[in-house]
């Protein structure tokens, strides 16, 4: 659980976990600027019914890396507006899903788009950190090291 008096504090980068996709080690850019959160995904469909709409998707976890895929299925929790950061609005599927960080294990609420030209495959916005963290804008990777299976994608 996440003490309200001593919060941890992040840098502007991060390792992260996200064991439900499959994910065990993404590069989350913190986008205090942002208010959801984002994920790279690709061929996604829907399936199931009214009561339990389901999606499955790919991801390219490693930035600069097209081969390795991870093949993701969620609950679908919402359709929603998102503007991007170019302020064009997209409609973007919503899940949600665990995210771990040295640690702290918490829910947050994950949009899929297509971030496969950005600087990083997963932005993890101001909502998702918002009363967990303080958020350091001048360091990185203050609460997690560079797994070892990410030295070779560099």
């Amino acid at each position: 659980m996440f003490n309200k008096q001593q919060r941890d504090v992040i840098g502007w980068r991060e390792w992260l976990a996200l064991p439900d996709l499959g994910v065990s080690a993404i590069k989350a850019k913190i986008d205090t600027g942002a208010r959801s959160s984002a994920i790279h995904a690709f061929d996604v469909h829907h399936f199931g019914d009214e009561d339990e709409r389901m999606v499955e998707f790919k991801m390219h976890p490693w930035q600069r890396n097209s081969t390795e895929t991870v093949t993701a299925t969620a609950k679908v929790l919402d359709q929603r507006e998102v503007r991007n950061s170019g302020g064009h609005s997209e409609e973007r599927i919503v899940i949600v899903t665990t995210a771990k960080l040295r640690g702290h294990e918490w829910e947050i609420e994950l949009t899929l788009t297509n971030r496969d030209v950005m600087g990083f495959r997963m932005l993890l916005g101001r909502a998702a950190v918002r009363e967990k963290f303080l958020v350091h804008p001048g360091k990185s990777y203050l609460l997690s090291d560079r797994p070892k299976l990410a030295l070779r994608h560099l």
